[in-house]
């Protein structure tokens, strides 16, 4: 009994599948030609025929029952507001980079800045003593600086002058702060004093050597903050060094010869 009811069962659902697999491929529904025959005959055409009927059947359905068309999103509106802004800032940015170089390039070809010239014109050592690695000395310099820019000016607001042999610093002085016009060379006479200077023991037995052959070569550095003028326009503080190696002759200045400096701005 139960065999017949699960055979029965079977069949209604062969009779159901093959009902549909007619409707979908558009056969006759009381046609008793064999639907697996058919697919295998003309796979393509009922293929054919399932698509178009649905795409036709969506296409004929209410509006109610039809997929809403995307909206546009709000965010991809603000995005797009935000890269417009973001590409306006960068055109604004790189508008000024362009025009604050134009104004630089005029402003240089106008001025044309030349670079400062440092020598020193003269050089002597006065009271020299070395006595038990102790030195007392007094060294006379006359610095020669030297403006060629014809439209610069340069304030000069501190400057210390410094005196060294063998790496080691044996007297310094400050000079007081000046103002250098355009074209201009300025003469500073620095006089720079060693006291009782403790020197070591190397650097005591090579200065007394020099000094046995009347001349030394020493280290003069130049430290200064200065600033430059061009018409009403100042620029900020920068460091001006300039370092020099004049050969000094003891308590004699017809020998000296003028020194030219590096200078490092």
């Amino acid at each position: 009994m139960q065999e017949m009811k699960k055979a029965k069962y079977s069949n209604d659902n062969e009779k159901g599948r093959e009902k549909k697999l007619k409707e979908d491929c558009h056969l006759p529904p009381h046609s008793h030609a064999n639907v697996s025959q058919h697919l295998l005959l003309n796979p393509f055409s009922c293929l054919l025929s399932c698509y178009i009927t649905t795409f036709a059947v969506g296409h004929n359905q209410p509006a109610a029952f039809r997929m809403a068309p995307p909206t546009p999103q709000p965010q991809l509106a603000a995005r797009s507001r935000h890269s417009k802004l973001l590409r306006l800032i960068a055109i604004i940015i790189l508008a000024l980079i362009v025009l604050v170089g134009l104004v630089v390039l005029i402003i240089w070809l106008v001025v044309k800045p030349k670079g400062l010239a440092y020598d020193i014109e003269d050089g002597s050592i006065h009271g020299f003593g070395l006595s038990n690695n102790h030195l007392n000395a007094t060294f006379h310099f006359v610095l020669r600086a030297y403006n060629p820019n014809r439209k610069v000016s340069i304030y000069y607001d501190s400057m210390e002058v410094s005196v060294s042999y063998d790496d080691q610093t044996m007297a310094s002085n400050g000079v007081q702060p000046f103002f250098q016009r355009h074209r201009n060379v300025t003469r500073l006479e620095v006089q720079l004093v060693a006291q009782s200077l403790l020197l070591s023991g190397p650097v005591s037995k090579d200065l007394h050597l020099d000094r046995s052959s009347g001349k030394v070569e020493l280290e003069v550095r130049v430290k200064a903050r200065i600033r430059f003028k061009v018409g009403i326009w100042k620029s900020k503080h920068r460091t001006l060094r300039v370092f020099c190696l004049p050969e000094v002759h003891f308590s004699s200045h017809k020998d000296f010869e003028r020194t030219k400096c590096e200078i490092d701005l």
